[in-house]
């Protein structure tokens, strides 16, 4: 079987038994949706007084706002809870990804199915066609590829920089604290056209953590507003590409860092 196969096996399996208690799954996907658009509600209650932020209308801004609600909920849905790599080598749990027959990552990714992944990614689908009807588009076949790839781009940056911290787990045990500093920030920072904050911050949002590559460069493109950006128009058309340098970054370092894992028992 195939690594892929083998994963959509296994996620298939712990669908199946999250689905087991289904007021649970149920309770999840609600509060999934409840805890990511309570977020705009603010947003919506803010621009309602202001009408516009950085010259965002609210539409462009629930536009940036479902573009990267997607790319996170995508993320979840497909690489899980990378975050729970702390408990798993603290509690000494991690062996048993150690002996059984499936590559070590992939276990780790499919260890549990991310039931509140599809309130999220749910959400970003919802807000973003809602957000489509207050904007204009012009949804070319190039720019449907280029939201698809900003999409799939997101997740991959966002696990990317998740799995690279995750993975000093195998040398300091205690990370955890930073996976949800890296969470965080996307959160607070990723849902805002960048304009809005000062020039430092713009700079450590672009190349310290690549906040911006998530949505709002690819919001730039798609809503014409390059224009305003504060780097080369071309660092916003390659947006999408940063995830898979990230992604592949962090591979690098899970593959260093592995083995330096010390059995609880050791």
């Amino acid at each position: 079987m195939s690594t892929l196969s083998l994963y959509f096996a296994l996620m298939a399996a712990g669908l199946k038994g999250e689905l087991q208690y289904r007021l649970n799954f149920v309770i999840w996907v609600a509060m999934g949706v409840i805890y990511q658009l309570t977020g705009f509600v603010f947003i919506w209650v803010l621009l309602s007084r202001f009408q516009q932020l950085a010259g965002w209308s609210l539409g462009e801004i629930a536009f940036l706002y479902g573009l990267r609600l997607m790319g996170h909920g995508l993320q979840l849905f497909v690489f899980g809870y990378i975050h729970m790599l702390e408990i798993y080598v603290r509690e000494g749990l991690f062996d048993r990804f150690l002996v059984r027959p499936v590559p070590v990552l992939l276990h780790l990714v499919v260890s549990r199915f991310p039931v509140g992944a599809i309130g999220d990614f749910g959400s970003g689908i919802l807000l973003f066609l809602i957000a489509n009807s207050l904007v204009n588009v012009d949804w070319s076949p190039a720019a449907l590829a280029f939201a698809a790839l900003t999409v799939v781009g997101a997740a991959l940056l966002e696990a990317g920089l998740k799995l690279m911290v995750a993975s000093l787990s195998f040398r300091f045990l205690s990370t955890r604290s930073l996976v949800f500093v890296v969470d965080d920030v996307f959160n607070n920072f990723g849902n805002y056209p960048l304009k809005i904050f000062g020039g430092a911050t713009q700079f450590f949002l672009t190349f310290g953590i690549p906040v911006a590559f998530i949505a709002y460069f690819p919001a730039t493109v798609l809503l014409g507003r390059t224009g305003e950006l504060a780097v080369s128009p071309v660092l916003a058309y390659l947006a999408p590409l940063a995830g898979a340098i990230v992604f592949g970054l962090a591979i690098l370092v899970w593959k260093h860092e592995l083995p330096q894992y010390q059995s609880a028992g050791h």
